[in-house]
């Protein structure tokens, strides 16, 4: 048993219902480190996060070649499992999804998100029996590359308008059966909503947080058992970044800067 077959089976140790696993999102090395050294058990990258820190917008715009460098990059800073948000698989078929998940494995991750969304303006979600079928290539991939490589289904019927419980449920039932190992249920954080909804899936179920959203403590009576801050770290700091702007060009001072992390402290995470 190799080292990322055994992060890949402590990582799926971590889903205990009512128990959540936290993952504070990471878009880089940077971050990755950062939310390490602050008592992370795992890494979680953020497909939204990773493409504007590349100049790239969220929404499967991002080439699958600078997704898993930064993959592999966030592997590398890191000794802890880390998952990979690969939006929707970087690739127009199950094929060529399969052939991003090989390669996103090769880079040391031993977990994916995979999103039901579409980008495209067709519909809001993929056709059910289309995403079970890129979710069945991924796993499939992952057994061939011999990493229990924990799938985390992203179901887009909150987040889209697209459906409520019933729909969701029906979704999250077949993409189970279609190899994935988890539903990730971004855009309701109401208790009653998430309790139905872990009633109704035999599976970990994972909720995106925020401001605003209860917390972790209140999450974790409704039986999740993996809450993500999803892009919402990147976007405070780059909030930062651009209140320090603002504040530099309008008035010439500098306060939005107060809070930071010191220069020794940083270099001293970079050097692992």
């Amino acid at each position: 048993m190799n080292d990322q077959h055994s992060l890949a089976l402590h990582f799926r140790s971590l889903h205990v219902p009512g128990e959540p696993l936290v993952l504070v999102n990471a878009w880089d090395a940077a971050s990755a480190r950062i939310v390490a050294a602050a008592g992370a058990r795992a890494v979680a990258t953020t497909s939204a996060g990773v493409a504007w820190s590349l100049g790239a917008p969220d929404g499967d715009t991002l080439g699958r070649d600078a997704a898993v460098d930064l993959v592999r990059r966030v592997v590398a800073a890191v000794p802890l499992p880390v998952t990979a948000d690969i939006e929707s698989g970087y690739g127009g078929t199950a094929d060529e999804v399969a052939e991003s998940v090989a390669a996103v494995i090769a880079a040391g991750a031993v977990g994916v998100n995979v999103e039901d969304a579409r980008h495209d303006g067709a519909t809001p979600l993929r056709e059910v029996d289309d995403q079970c079928d890129r979710l069945a290539a991924v796993r499939s991939a992952a057994n061939r590359a011999g990493i229990p490589l924990f799938v985390n289904a992203r179901v887009d019927t909150f987040l889209r308008g697209a459906g409520g419980v019933a729909e969701t449920v029906a979704r999250a039932r077949a993409y189970l059966a279609a190899g994935a190992d988890g539903v990730f249920v971004p855009g309701t954080v109401d208790p009653g909503t998430l309790a139905a909804l872990v009633e109704a899936i035999p599976a970990p179920l994972n909720v995106l947080a925020g401001p605003g959203a209860p917390a972790v403590a209140e999450l974790a009576k409704t039986g999740v058992a993996r809450v993500s801050l999803g892009s919402s770290v990147a976007e405070a700091a780059y909030g930062v970044a651009r209140r320090a702007a603002e504040e530099a060009f309008a008035a010439g001072t500098y306060d939005a800067l107060a809070g930071a992390l010191d220069y020794g402290t940083l270099n001293e995470l970079m050097r692992g």
